[in-house]
């Protein structure tokens, strides 16, 4: 619980992250003393290009370990947890939308967010995939390869996809960094109206000013340290 009664989704101790260049120079990419987010919020990160915040998404997800620090998603701390452990977490867990959409090509649209089911260990739904793709306003192009969509439809794929294990938190990483203003400002509400109604966290980052005054909530990166 926060200091609010709320349950606490996402929180990150004294994380910090660092890499050492081809000089021998260590550069810190993350440092954060202390953020949390309540279930059922939506946040908008912000922070520029080159900031960390991919690397910070990383983090969170346990694609990527910190140096030092804790990161609780859902009362596990995923940093005490093997590779594998991670992984499953992840898929159980928690959804992410890429900003390159990370579709598998050879796939249909529907069988991306099959596939989505199968990481998480359980068994596929066909009927939960073809309802989130549906919702997603895809439900005649089930069938289609990510080459046969647009640029927009792909990326409504890759929501279905995060969404199918209904996660207790969804990340996304400028979610509407490879789309035009018309298709980023659809996918983005969709994004926010889907957890809304499913009650899923969402944290997106972005440095886009569009993304960010659609928000409620903004923290800044660099406020956090």
């Amino acid at each position: 619980m926060n200091e609010n009664g709320s349950s606490v989704v996402l929180a990150l101790r004294d994380l910090r992250k660092s890499y050492r260049e081809a000089n021998g120079h260590v550069l810190d990419v993350i440092r954060i003393s202390r953020f949390e987010v309540s279930a059922g919020e939506q946040v908008a990160l912000v922070g520029e290009s080159g900031s960390g915040k991919s690397t910070l998404l990383n983090l969170i997800a346990g694609i990527l370990l910190p140096d030092l620090g804790e990161i609780v998603v859902s009362g596990t701390d995923i940093t005490k947890l093997s590779e594998a452990k991670r992984d499953r977490f992840r898929a159980a867990n928690i959804g992410y939308v890429f900003q390159s959409f990370n579709l598998l090509q050879g796939f249909t649209a529907l069988e991306n967010v099959l596939l989505g089911q199968m990481f998480a260990g359980g068994n596929s739904s066909a009927d939960r995939a073809v309802q989130l793709l549906e919702t997603v306003g895809l439900g005649r192009r089930l069938q289609h390869k990510p080459r046969a969509l647009s640029v927009g439809e792909q990326q409504r794929v890759a929501i279905a996809r995060a969404l199918v294990n209904a996660p207790s938190l969804v990340l996304a990483d400028e979610p509407t960094g490879s789309l035009d203003a018309k298709n980023g400002v659809i996918v983005l509400e969709l994004l926010k109206k889907i957890c809304a109604d499913n009650q899923h966290t969402l944290l997106v980052v972005t440095h886009d000013p569009q993304v960010i005054e659609s928000f409620q909530k903004v923290v800044r990166l660099e406020e956090l340290t």
